[in-house]
Formats: C-alpha cells, sequence, structure tokens
C-alpha cells in the first residue's frame, strides 16, 4: 500500500523548478569547484574573487581601463573597482542575477574572453552573505543591493563624476563557506598571475602596487631562484602565444599554463601539447632521440595561449577541453608545436651557450635515471606486491584522477576535489581518523615511528626505503603530477615534540624530491583541537589557549577541560567533526623565491649554535617552514 501511495503522490506538484539563487546554493561546486575554508587556493572564496577581476581584466584586455582597485577586510568584506565602460546601467540587475545574461555571447564585444557562460558574477551573487553592485557610465551610475542573491535595493540613475567603470562589494556567506580565512599568499599569487599575462595592467591591492613589464619571464623569475637555474630564462612571444623556458636542478616538471589569462592548474590540450612539442623540438635540435623524461625532468616553464571562445572542463576553468586556436584553424598540438619548432629551435642556434648548458641538463638527468633502473624495478615489483596487501593504505573510493561518469557528473567532480590521504603516525591516531573517515573521498597512510630524514640524499632513497616507496606509489607521482591520486595531503600528526619532527621530516621528503607538489597547494597540516571545555549544556574544542579562556569565561563555573596530548586520545566520534565539513587545515607555503635546498639545510642540516637558538625561541615547528 505504501509503494502504492508513493506512486500516486508523484504527480505535476512533484516536479519543482528551482530559481537560479536556489539552483547556485544547492549545487555550489558546479559553479565554483570545492568549498573549503580558504586553505588551499582552489578553495571557493578565492574562486569568487576570481570571477569578479575576470571581467575587469576582460575590460582591460578590450582596451578598457588601466587599472583595477582591490581591497580586502579583515573580516573577508572584498570591494573590487575596474575603469572599463561599466556595465549598462538598464541592465545592472540582470547581469548579476539572471543566468546566460552578459555581453560575453557577443564574441565582437569580448574577443579571447576568460569568461563566457554568463554565470561568474550570479555565483558570486547567490554565494555572498552581502553583494552590492555599482555601475558608472558616461556620467551616470547605478546601485543595486543583494543578500544570498535576493534583490533588497536597487537605486535610480544618478548624476556622478566618478570616472566608467564597475564596482562590486560581497562577503563570502559563513553559511555556505564555513570558519573562512582568505591567504593573502594565494591572493597575492592570483594577481601576479593576471598582471603577467597583461603587460602594463596595474592593480591596487590593500595599497601594494602589482605591475609587469615583461610578462612571462617576470613570472618565471619570481617563480625560479637565479642561481638554482642552469642557464637563462629563454624568452619567447608570438600572436596568441608566449613561452618562457628555463631548466633547475629540482625533480619534476614545474609547468604553468594560461588560457585567455585564466590559470589553468589542472592543465589541458595546450600544457600537453608544449610538453610534447618542446620533447620533439630538443630532439629534432640536438639530432638524438633522447627520453622524453630526461628532456623535462626538472624543467621550470610557463605557456599562455590566447583562443577564440575556449572550452573549458567545469565553471572553473582550471583544465581546458578539446581545442582548436580559431574556427578552421590548426589543432592546440599543431600551433604550439609549429611555434616552438621555429622559434625555440632558432634560438637555440642563436645562443649555443645556453644550448650547451640546455644539453648538459638532459644528459646529467639521464645519467641519473639509468643509475636508478636497477633499484626501481626492484623496487617497484616490491611495491606491487605490497599494494595487494598493503597495510599501510587504507584507501577511499574516488580519486583525483579518476575519469567522471556521464551520470552525476558534478556531484563526483566535487567528491574529486576533496579526495584526501592523512599521512598518520602509528597505528592510535590512524585508528581513529579511519574509524571517523569518509571512505568516499578520505585514505589514511599510517607511518611507523619516525620517517628518514632525506636532507642531502639523492631520489634513491625514495626506491631503497620501503615507506617512502609506498607512499610514492600511493599518491601516484613517481612520474609526476598528472596522475596524482589525492587532491589534497595531510600531515596528521600529535602537537608534541615528536609529532613535529614527524611532520618536519615528511616536509622535508616532499620538498626534496616533489617539490612540485608543494608549490601547487596540495600539501597541508591537519589542525585539531587542544582543549575540551564542558558543561553538561554544551562542548566546546578549542585550538589554542586563548579559545580556551574564551570557553572557560563562556561556560562559566568550574568546566571540565580536557588536554588532548595526542590525536589517538580523541575518540572516532568526536574525530569526526574535526576532518568532515570543519576541517581546519594550515597549507605548507613557499615564498616565492624560497631556495629549498638552502631552507632544507637550515632546518635538517648540522645542528648549529644558529638553528639551536632559532628552535628553542619558536616552538611552533609547523611554521617554521612556512616563514
Amino acid at each position: 500500500m505504501a509503494e502504492e501511495k508513493a506512486m500516486f503522490e508523484y504527480n505535476e506538484d512533484s516536479i519543482k523548478t528551482l530559481e537560479w539563487r536556489e539552483h547556485i546554493r544547492l549545487r555550489p561546486g558546479m559553479y565554483i569547484g570545492k568549498l573549503g575554508d580558504g586553505a588551499s587556493p582552489d578553495d571557493g572564496i578565492y574562486v569568487l574573487m576570481k570571477e569578479v577581476i575576470d571581467n575587469c581584466i576582460d575590460e582591460h584586455t578590450m582596451g578598457h581601463g588601466k587599472h583595477v582597485d582591490i581591497s580586502l577586510s579583515k573580516e573577508g568584506l572584498v570591494n573590487i573597482r575596474d575603469y572599463g565602460r561599466g556595465i549598462p546601467l538598464g541592465k545592472l540587475v540582470d547581469v548579476v542575477s539572471k543566468i546566460n545574461t552578459g555581453a560575453k555571447y557577443d564574441s565582437k564585444a569580448f574577443q579571447k574572453s576568460v569568461g563566457l557562460n554568463g554565470v561568474g558574477t550570479k555565483a558570486v551573487n547567490a554565494l555572498s552573505h552581502s553583494f552590492k553592485v555599482t555601475a558608472y557610465r558616461d556620467g551616470k551610475c547605478k546601485t543595486a543591493e543583494f543578500e544570498q542573491g535576493r534583490l533588497i535595493r536597487e537605486s535610480k540613475e544618478e548624476k556622478t563624476t566618478e570616472s566608467n567603470g564597475t564596482e562590486v562589494t560581497f562577503l563570502p556567506d559563513d553559511t555556505v563557506f564555513k570558519h573562512f580565512k582568505y591567504q593573502t599568499e594565494f591572493i597575492e599569487n592570483q594577481l601576479w598571475n593576471y598582471c603577467y599575462l597583461n603587460a602594463g595592467l596595474v592593480i591596487n591591492f590593500n595599497g601594494k602596487r602589482y605591475v609587469s613589464k615583461n610578462g612571462l619571464l617576470d613570472l618565471l623569475q619570481r617563480k625560479t631562484n637565479e642561481d638554482e637555474l642552469r642557464y637563462p630564462i629563454i624568452h619567447l612571444k608570438g600572436e596568441d602565444i608566449e613561452v618562457a623556458i628555463s631548466h633547475n636542478n629540482d625533480y619534476g616538471e614545474d609547468l604553468y599554463s594560461f588560457v585567455n589569462g585564466q590559470y589553468t592548474t589542472q592543465g589541458g590540450t595546450h600544457q600537453q601539447a608544449f610538453r610534447e612539442a618542446f620533447v620533439k623540438t630538443i630532439r629534432d635540435h640536438y639530432k638524438k632521440d633522447y627520453e622524453a623524461s630526461d628532456i623535462r625532468t626538472s624543467i621550470v616553464a610557463a605557456v599562455s595561449v590566447r583562443v577564440q571562445e575556449p572550452v573549458f572542463e567545469s565553471q572553473t576553468k582550471t583544465k581546458l577541453g578539446s581545442q582548436t586556436v580559431f574556427e578552421g584553424g590548426p589543432s592546440m598540438r599543431n600551433f604550439i608545436g609549429d611555434f616552438l619548432n621555429k622559434e625555440l629551435d632558432n634560438y637555440l642556434h642563436k645562443n649555443p651557450t645556453i644550448a650547451d648548458a640546455l644539453k648538459k641538463r638532459i644528459e646529467q638527468s639521464e645519467r641519473e635515471r639509468k643509475e636508478l633502473q636497477g633499484i626501481k624495478k626492484i623496487a617497484n615489483e616490491r611495491a606491487k606486491k605490497a599494494a595487494l596487501n598493503n597495510k599501510k593504505l587504507r584507501d577511499c573510493n574516488v580519486h583525483f584522477n579518476d575519469t567522471p561518469p556521464a551520470k552525476n557528473k558534478e556531484v563526483f567532480e566535487e567528491k574529486k576535489v576533496a579526495s584526501t590521504l592523512f599521512i598518520t603516525e602509528g597505528d592510535s591516531a590512524s585508528g581513529s581518523i579511519t574509524k571517523a573517515r569518509d571512505v568516499d573521498t578520505q585514505a589514511v597512510f599510517s607511518l611507523r615511528g619516525k620517517p628518514l630524514n632525506c636532507f642531502g640524499l639523492t631520489k634513491k632513497v625514495v626506491y631503497e626505503n620501503e615507506e617512502f616507496n609506498l607512499l610514492q606509489h600511493a599518491l601516484n607521482i613517481e612520474d609526476g603530477l598528472d596522475d596524482l591520486r589525492y587532491s589534497r595531503i595531510i600531515l596528521a600528526t600529535d602537537a608534541d615534540v615528536d609529532g613535529m619532527h614527524i611532520r618536519l621530516l615528511m616536509m622535508t621528503f616532499f620538498l626534496q624530491f616533489f617539490p612540485d607538489l608543494v608549490k601547487r597547494g596540495h600539501l597541508f597540516i591537519l589542525e585539531t583541537p587542544l582543549f575540551r571545555v564542558r558543561n553538561k549544556q554544551e562542548t566546546i574544542y578549542c585550538y589554542d589557549e586563548k579559545e580556551k579562556q574564551a570557553a572557560m569565561a563562556k561556560l562559566g563555573k568550574n568546566p571540565e577541560i580536557t588536554r588532548f596530548k595526542g590525536l589517538g586520545e580523541i575518540s572516532p566520534n568526536e574525530f569526526g567533526q574535526f576532518i568532515s565539513n570543519d576541517i581546519r587545515l594550515q597549507p605548507v607555503l613557499l615564498e616565492q623565491g624560497d631556495h629549498i635546498q638552502q631552507l632544507l639545510e637550515y632546518y635538517m642540516g648540522k645542528n648549529t649554535m644558529q638553528r639551536q637558538e632559532f628552535i628553542i625561541d619558536n616552538l611552533r615547528v609547523e611554521l617554521d617552514l612556512v616563514d
């Protein structure tokens, strides 16, 4: 009877049509990727900023407005003002609140634009606690104000002496982005990228000026250390393409790729085309069939292309799909291949000293690879056997490198970007996390005590040390980050001296052998509460002494206070709260231009008096490497 009743209740009233703001708030991942709290550079609060700034950049690209003013308050209120043409006043409300409304469908108005689907500012509006937009145009202005996407106030057109342009002010909704906090390092990186790709554009952010004269050359100079480069940066420019290339002494590949000014963090057809074209050009130039991995090992490069109506794989535009440069024009592979084959080959012929240095770097990689071949084969066979019964890894169901299914693609994408590997010390801590985790997106890798200090060692140790080799295979990063299995790698150790040491040893491992993992913002430290303060009515978890004092004041007389000495002391039921939606993460950040080897030598080298004094004065080890 219940089934029959349910069947008869399925009628016209069962069919719901969500208004635009409701759909965005119900499925934010479709529009801005993951939500997050600001600990990762691709968290939603940065995407909100990017969507607004993209419109400013598009105005600049079309020749309107030479600078953008941005401010960010301590409370997270963002203000962005451009000096472009300004939104037409009669369409102000529609542009920020009606899906599929905008000027970018007219390819004549916006050639080679970043945003083409009319969604960006609508998503910002819907996901903001407050959203205010003002358009200044030809001596007149108009303002519209919203709350969570609902229009609450619309002014009439008024006279103004302000310069043409658009001003947007918004505060992310803390019911969507819980405990959010902007990391200024991530914002600065984003702003620098805009400047590198738009030479002459001036961005003012909280009183600091950002401008670039030399495009991708400036980018690579900022991302590298001159004394670690094997040869001066090669900088090549053509119509709709720009590249900058060098090699250093790091392991792996460090590539920065852009489409129409958009930083494609997950690459795409243009990045793959560059990798293939670079290998082919090098082989042809030196007339030698080098291994592709030897040519690209330790490369640091940036490539930027501009195309008409780019096809991205998601609204967040982090990966370019299959693409031709122009309608009826060459494929991306042919376009980049032809450019490098001509321009890079010419450059190497004209600069024999640089060509010789590049050749020596490739041949060094070739020697190192051959030295590793024997031990790699044995280690990989051992890892394959261990993988069948890998007690160290408790895996999850969805991985960062999985191909989304045809159905429920958006939900699957949300899970992909949430895929996490916790690296824990011992069985006690890993037991609590394993019981509390989300088996769809959270995996656990258990260390057996303190890992080896690998500072100063060669990559040979990654294969000789069984634990490091199993971790490398769990992450799937032996041949680079293209098939990385987890979006976030989180160090989950106790907040005591031993836990801090293990944390530092693991950061040394990643910085020494897989620095791209850190540079691209995949490595984090888990913050768990140090105290539990409670009475019969309420329980408050505190992450530092200041929070504990506030909790004691709130709960009144004689609350029960528990000090958590280790992760294993937190019950699985409690632990679930700290690794779910309210997870607190500290990103491991490198200042631009940091010398990785110098950092590692300071922290992990010989125990000098200077180092001893520093550690005594700075017991918060987890932040030392960042500072």
